[in-house]
């Protein structure tokens, strides 16, 4: 086939890809703003907020995947499971992209909907990408979240909520900022209003594929922003042997909870590799979201009450 014929079928099936993502997201509730007017530091100017997904890149259980690339007006979305199976559990998603994109459908709109099925309300940080120019990797990222787990149980009520119940979720560079959310219960930016009284910190944590939890030149120890203490939630933490982000990261968070005596549940699996959402495929670690399931069940996170 004719090469710019066929950049052109890409193209056209990439934009049919993210009109499909829109239209899922179109099945949630509208977007919420995090941030009255401009967020916190805000100062460097980017390009129009894109997918920025090429060609080239690589599938994912045999499907395309967004790249949302730009983001300086973060949101959180709310998806909210059939009524009749509503249980008052919600969770804050934060997909990974090595904090300079998003993988918004992959690790995002398809958590939502998992969540969804079990009952819980799933809510999509879209949160600031790319790092910011002059801070630590994650410090945009991190205002988002703990503004957005703030505006969560302020609304609670509206949503259908049980404010105790109120969890996080995160893959790769998402993984890390989930942790830093769990482990930094104090705000780092200015009140803005009174969902700014509200706890931040998530009652439970799931990890998946978690990256920069450790500083590797110094012998794996914890990230400096991750303080574990007795106050840290519990967790869910999945990766694989031969995840090239590394698996200490999974190691030695799990450990760091030990030390302290909070609840983990730790899965290890030897092959899988890293970026693999929920997609399954014939590698057992794709099977994580049924062990994943298995624990908020244990955990008491589904039992069905009023909010």
């Amino acid at each position: 086939m004719n090469p710019s014929v066929l950049h052109s079928l890409r193209t056209i099936v990439g934009g049919v890809s993210w009109f499909l993502a829109l239209a899922v997201a179109a099945a949630a509730d509208p977007a919420v703003p995090l941030w009255r007017e401009q967020p916190p530091g805000e100062k460097q100017q980017f390009g129009p907020e894109q997918d920025l997904t090429k060609p080239n890149e690589g599938l994912v259980g045999g499907r395309r995947l967004i790249r949302l690339g730009n983001v300086t007006r973060p949101t959180l979305q709310v998806f909210r499971p059939d009524p009749a199976k509503a249980n008052g559990a919600a969770v804050l998603i934060c997909p990974g992209g090595a904090y300079n994109i998003l993988a918004l459908d992959l690790e995002g709109t398809e958590v939502c909907e998992w969540l969804n099925s079990l009952g819980v309300t799933g809510v999509l940080l879209k949160y600031r990408v790319p790092r910011r120019e002059g801070l630590e990797k994650h410090v945009a990222a991190l205002q988002d979240a703990q503004r957005a787990m703030g505006l969560i149980r302020q609304s609670a009520a509206d949503w259908g909520i049980d404010p105790g119940r109120v969890g996080v979720l995160g893959f790769s560079a998402g993984g890390h900022l989930s942790a830093a959310l769990s482990n930094m219960p104090d705000r780092t930016y200015p009140k803005v209003d009174a969902a700014d009284d509200v706890s931040c910190r998530p009652d439970f944590t799931v990890l998946v594929y978690p990256a920069y939890l450790t500083v590797q030149e110094d012998n794996d120890r914890m990230a400096n922003e991750l303080k574990i203490t007795t106050n840290s939630p519990p967790a869910f933490v999945v990766m694989t042997q031969d995840d090239p982000i590394r698996v200490e990261n999974a190691l030695q968070y799990s450990a760091a909870l030990k030390r302290v005596g909070v609840p983990f549940e730790l899965h290890v699996y030897p092959k899988g590799g890293h970026g693999y959402g929920l997609r399954r495929t014939d590698l057992p670690v794709t099977g994580w979201p049924l062990m994943a399931a298995e624990w908020l069940k244990t955990g008491g996170w589904l039992a069905k009450r009023a909010p």
